[in-house]
């Protein structure tokens, strides 16, 4: 008997001689790249969730053909890079055109920051090829394992960066009745999980190859039986959404700011919703800043009667800090203290809004206004409105499911209306812009709350607790959106668990199933070193 022979874990038995299936590396690499840019597609106009599927199973595959975790990674690492920077390649847009950079320097930033964050995919996709045992539905499980911890690690390692998440490619679809349960990184590794079964359904023949695709197909359709029902309607309200569509480039030059501003105040004034909302920094000046008596204008316009305003500002000064903002104004904000409500934004964007040490030098090059913020506090206090409670969020704080959820600690006081008020003029005509509203869907979904959205050039919409748009203005045009929105009440499951856990229970059920199956790998390593042991050569 020689060593090829002994039971244990040979290539044939991770997945039907693997070695012998084993590509060029050049011609691998070109597969992983080209599936990674497809998959970036899922994250477009198009509803094609079953495109990101089909390319995480394409991946899947050619890794489970290779036995080494080295090629594992560079697999995992290539797919990654081009599918972030398929779908986040409008960073260059504010680097370059907004911010100054040099074409060259810009185009390297965002393929550098792109690679750095594929590093998780990468040595999530080693694991998988070190310990995975060739039985498909484990291996399935393990890969939604440590696919679910490559995406947490992006999503919260230094600040995290989440766009383009797997799971939000299924807001429309089967799997999106999984986000009131699991939120947007379960799906996303509920996904993976179902990728994974098909590509063993690849490498499998005769009944195995069928009974495979056949459980993928229950795992994708299953979602459809679980309860989706859990908040009730607490009420309607009237809503102005304004969408001011001022340049980027004109936004902070004095010169151009007069004619913005008016058309911003006086549409506050004229319009007659109950609540209106203005953009992030649709007025892009301190209160100290703006002309004598108007600060005390806008604020006596909403302090007599029933109509509120919620306006996106900066405030602070040098000796306090500054703050990205948003100002509320009503008869019931006039009592507090200040004489207004007072968001501030908690999530910060790094180089954008805050500097991380021994970055200075990048930030003075990209010459971008408004650069260093304080941070608001986690669980801000809602804006009430008419019996609704109001909650704001500025910019891509909604990424961040698991931090809104942290308003529903205590159900008495939760948001029964989420407000997002946005500038994505950064990313000019960007896809950027229905990006940001497929991730606003995605957190009515797993809150239940409605999202009203007001935004500088797009998308502005109002957004119901099921995902669903129900008013949309056209992109990259001014005008007021009007609308009716639904209040909700109650707890969705994921509000339950991530209001008081964060995503640590993902990541422990992720972290277990990894080391239950490095713990098998390592047992039946043993096993066979004993039986060797025992084998005369």
């Amino acid at each position: 008997m020689t060593a090829n022979h002994l039971p244990g874990r040979s290539a044939g038995s991770r997945g039907g001689h693997a070695a012998s299936r084993r590509w060029p590396l050049a011609a691998e690499l070109l597969v992983a790249t080209t599936a990674g840019a497809l998959h970036a597609l899922s994250f477009s106009r198009l509803d094609i969730g079953w495109l990101q599927l089909a390319c995480v199973a394409l991946l899947a595959w050619r890794v489970g053909a290779s036995a080494a975790p080295g090629r594992a990674a560079l697999l995992g690492g290539a797919f990654s890079t081009a599918w972030l920077v398929g779908g986040t390649w409008w960073l260059f847009i504010s680097l370059h055109r907004y911010g100054g950079m040099p074409a060259w320097l810009a185009g390297l930033a965002v393929g550098l920051l792109c690679a750095l964050l594929s590093l998780y995919l990468a040595a999530a996709m080693a694991a998988w090829a070190r310990w995975r045992s060739g039985r498909p539905a484990a291996d399935a499980l393990l890969f939604a394992a440590v696919w679910l911890l490559a995406e947490l690690a992006r999503g919260v390692i230094f600040t995290g960066f989440p766009w383009v998440a797997a799971g939000y490619a299924h807001t429309d679809g089967a799997l999106g009745a999984l986000a009131p349960w699991i939120g947007v990184y379960g799906i996303g590794a509920v996904a993976a999980g179902i990728a994974a079964l098909l590509a063993a359904a690849l490498r499998a023949s005769g009944s195995g190859r069928w009974l495979t695709a056949a459980g993928a197909a229950a795992l994708w359709w299953a979602p459809l039986v679980l309860p989706q029902h859990f908040t009730e309607a607490t009420g309607r309200l009237e809503v102005a959404l304004l969408q001011g569509n001022v340049p980027q480039e004109e936004k902070f030059e004095p010169a151009h700011q007069p004619e913005a501003l008016a058309w911003t105040l006086r549409t506050l004034a004229e319009t007659r919703a109950e609540l209106v909302v203005a953009p992030e920094t649709a007025i892009p000046l301190l209160p100290a800043q703006m002309p004598e008596g108007l600060w005390e204008g806008l604020r006596s316009a909403f302090v007599g009667g029933d109509r509120a305003a919620l306006v996106g500002m900066p405030l602070g000064s040098f000796e306090t800090g500054y703050t990205n903002s948003a100002v509320g104004f009503s008869a019931v904000a006039a009592t507090q203290p200040g004489g207004f409500y007072r968001y501030d934004k908690h999530h910060l964007v790094p180089f954008g809004e805050f500097i991380p040490p021994g970055f200075r030098w990048f930030v003075d090059l990209m010459k971008m206004p408004l650069g260093d913020f304080a941070r608001g506090p986690l669980d801000a206090p809602s804006f009430a409105v008419q019996g609704e409670r109001v909650a704001p969020n500025i910019c891509y704080e909604d990424l961040f499911g698991e931090e809104l959820a942290a308003r529903f600690r205590d159900p008495a006081s939760a948001p029964t209306i989420f407000a997002n008020v946005s500038n994505i003029a950064w990313f000019g005509e960007s896809v950027a812009i229905f990006q940001h509203l497929q991730i606003s869907r995605m957190r009515t979904l797993e809150l239940q709350r409605p999202m009203i959205r007001a935004t500088n050039t797009g998308a502005t919409a109002i957004v119901d607790h099921r995902g669903v748009v129900t008013r949309r203005l056209a992109p990259h045009t001014r005008g007021v959106l009007e609308g009716t929105v639904e209040g909700r009440s109650g707890l969705t499951p994921f509000a339950w668990w991530a209001a008081r856990l964060g995503l640590a229970p993902l990541a422990l059920l992720a972290a277990s199933v990894l080391a239950a199956a490095a713990w098998r790998v390592a047992r039946d390593s043993r096993t066979t070193l004993r039986r060797q042991a025992q084998v005369p050569f």
